[in-house]
């Protein structure tokens, strides 16, 4: 029995992209479907329920961003953005808005497809990965690995994918320092070919959905030029 395909959502507006793309994500071996408009791939992406998105964050009839934003509210589905070369803002954005990877123009095929595989196999990740306790509960913090929820005082938190295994590896370790190249190999894995910065993002966007303050941070602490730590139990006792 032959092994069904990947599928592959491409929005890109600019058919001397996305014609030659297609062409050979599909001698790769995937399933690929393409659209230039934002609406179109919101719905496509519902519809369709791709295993990767690649999407452009300039298109003519609206912005990637906002496409990244709606597609994150319905689906965990891996984002890769693409992006013109000099656009950090976007990046960083699209990082924040539960993208899990960037790829500058121009770029090659080969790489673009090594990016593709790398998602893909930090994605599928054997559930076994995550933090040995099922529940980490500390000081009105309690992080559900089973369910992949995180509570704060009682109140759900909309977390990205990146975000919650960022918190549960810090938070399984809490009162000792992870090294920001652990947490980059653990939580990206070794294969990550972006910009240390992404971890940066990743926890100033822990923070603020925290209520912690980077300056005088009550939860997550950095640790400079080593990484960063979770707050044991006893510091957060009242």
């Amino acid at each position: 029995m032959s092994t069904p395909k990947r599928t592959i959502l491409l929005v890109e507006d600019e058919a001397s992209i996305a014609e030659p793309l297609a062409a050979a994500l599909r001698r790769d071996g995937y399933a690929v479907h393409v659209t230039g408009s934002a609406p179109h791939a919101v719905a496509l992406a519902a519809e369709l329920a791709p295993d990767l998105v690649l999407l452009d964050v300039m298109l003519e009839d609206g912005s990637g961003l906002d496409v990244c934003r709606e597609v994150r509210l319905r689906s965990r589905v891996p984002i890769i953005m693409l992006t013109a070369r000099g656009d950090e803002a976007d990046r960083v954005v699209g990082l924040e808005l539960g993208a899990d990877d960037y790829v500058v123009k121009p770029f090659s095929g080969r790489e673009l497809v090594a990016r593709i595989r790398a998602v893909l196999r930090r994605t599928e990740a054997s559930p076994a990965e995550a933090p040995p306790a099922d529940r980490i509960a500390i000081a009105g913090v309690v992080l559900d690995a089973a369910m992949r929820r995180v509570t704060l005082d009682g109140d759900e938190l909309a977390l990205t994918r990146r975000e919650f295994d960022l918190l549960a590896l810090l938070m399984q370790h809490a009162g000792t320092v992870l090294t920001r190249e652990r947490l980059i190999d653990e939580v990206w894995d070794t294969n990550w070919f972006g910009s240390t910065k992404t971890l940066d993002v990743h926890v100033s966007g822990l923070r603020r959905k925290l209520g912690d303050d980077a300056v005088d941070s009550r939860f997550i602490h950095t640790v400079r030029g080593v990484g960063f730590r979770f707050a044991a139990p006893v510091e957060l006792a009242p």
